[in-house]
């Protein structure tokens, strides 16, 4: 026992070390300044804003070259090697009256852009709305496929100003393209052109399109973004604004800009879109007035039917009713004939007089509405008279029954 008292008391001196000298290093070793945590670079959020205003939008000019050499020239130009991310789905702001003016804009971009050609139209319909959230261009969607179409040349969508509204798509074509912009205004998205807000052709040259990011192709056409940060999602931030103005281009194809506003613009937009259908014949025995039944389903016609059928007069009054017991067929118009009057049109160029006039209580949110000024008969309450008439006054002079009776009042009725 007493042999292994040297080895026990190695051991202690050991395992005493062991214990102190990591206690003395902590004690005698300088002090580690304190830290802030950082996140890792992966969890850190940098948002930068671009510090010069957004691309401006040139007018569409072409380079003069040949089209095998623009489609040379185009193949030549790499697709960008980034992600190309979709859009953010579409959230139209509006009335009835606004969609369905918006609509039809979306429609005939995709239509006269695209052709009778769903993934095209498709395609062109996300562009516009791509346009729309962009804080270079305007902030509705006929505003945007109308840009520039004032001008003869240099209009953002050439079938805005190169006559091709002239030539109109077949019923079931329109509808199909309809079809189209009302799920991409309801939130559809068109994947593959991410947020593309140009494209073309590939047997055409844009100048701008060597400056543009090229991340998309679709049979013959070419997409693009701006580069840098104004062709990312988070440019594309600005919102629409309500109220979608009537096109008087798209008069030939859609009733609601057909109709526009009440006045001289509704006029232009009906000139620039004669009717077709079949307009009534004037009275015989006055060639300036019209006195027609209508149907209430085609009351987006009424203003298109009255304008043909006054053609050039100078004057003219339009007329039309919906019941088939209340129209006129002669004049002069009874009480309850212009009372049940569903629309009427007037004319007087002389007095610089034109508008289209509305029953109200029939068409809601159509235009001007009828005024109504109807005096009708009231019965006259039974008074007893006595036999023998009040005594003579002084100085007041009794009426000789030579002297003719005043005129009684009648019945007054009237349509502004």
């Amino acid at each position: 026992m007493s042999a292994l008292r040297p080895l026990h008391l190695i051991l202690a001196v050991i395992a005493i070390a062991a214990i102190a000298l990591p206690i003395i290093v902590v004690r005698l070793a300088p002090p580690i300044p304190e830290r802030a945590f950082e996140a890792p670079p992966t969890a850190r959020r940098i948002v930068t804003t671009p510090k010069v205003p957004p691309p401006p939008v040139e007018p569409v000019e072409y380079a003069s070259i040949d089209p095998d050499d623009a489609r040379a020239v185009n193949a030549a130009i790499p697709f960008v090697k980034s992600p190309v991310p979709a859009a953010r789905p579409f959230r139209f702001v509006g009335g009835t009256e606004d969609f369905a003016r918006a609509t039809d804009c979306l429609a005939a971009a995709a239509y006269y852009e695209a052709g009778d050609d769903p993934p095209g139209q498709k395609a062109v319909a996300q562009v516009v709305l791509n346009r729309l959230r962009h804080p270079a261009f305007p902030k509705t969607v006929c505003g945007v496929v109308f840009q520039g179409a004032e001008r003869a040349t240099g209009c953002q969508f050439t079938f805005t100003c190169d006559g091709a509204l002239g030539r109109a798509p077949s019923p079931a074509a329109w509808q199909r393209a309809r079809d189209v912009a009302t799920r991409a205004l309801r939130g559809s998205v068109y994947k593959p052109v991410g947020w593309a807000t140009h494209y073309h052709t590939d047997w055409v040259v844009p100048y701008w399109s060597s400056s543009l990011d090229k991340i998309a192709e679709l049979h013959t056409h070419l997409f693009f973004r701006w580069t840098g940060w104004w062709g990312t999602g988070p440019a594309f931030n600005r919102g629409q604004q309500p109220g979608e103005a009537p096109i008087a281009k798209l008069a030939a194809v859609s009733d609601i800009h057909r109709i526009g506003a009440d006045g001289p613009a509704s006029a232009a937009a009906l000139a620039a879109a004669p009717y077709k259908g079949t307009t009534p014949a004037p009275l015989g025995s006055d060639n300036e007035v019209f006195l027609t039944r209508l149907n209430p389903a085609q009351a987006a016609s009424y203003p298109a039917m009255a304008m043909a059928a006054c053609g050039a007069r100078a004057r003219c009054r339009f007329m039309g009713w919906t019941t088939a017991a209340a129209a006129a067929t002669s004049l002069p118009l009874t009480n309850d004939q212009m009372h049940a009057m569903s629309f009427s049109y007037i004319r007087d160029r002389d007095s610089n007089l034109e508008r289209f006039l509305w029953n109200c209580d029939e068409f809601r949110n159509r235009g001007s509405c009828m005024k109504r000024m109807m005096l009708r008969a009231v019965p006259v309450p039974k008074i007893d008279v006595p036999a023998k008439g009040p005594e003579p006054l002084e100085g007041v002079r009794r009426k000789s029954s030579a002297e003719p009776a005043a005129p009684t009042l009648g019945n007054a009725a009237g349509v502004e």
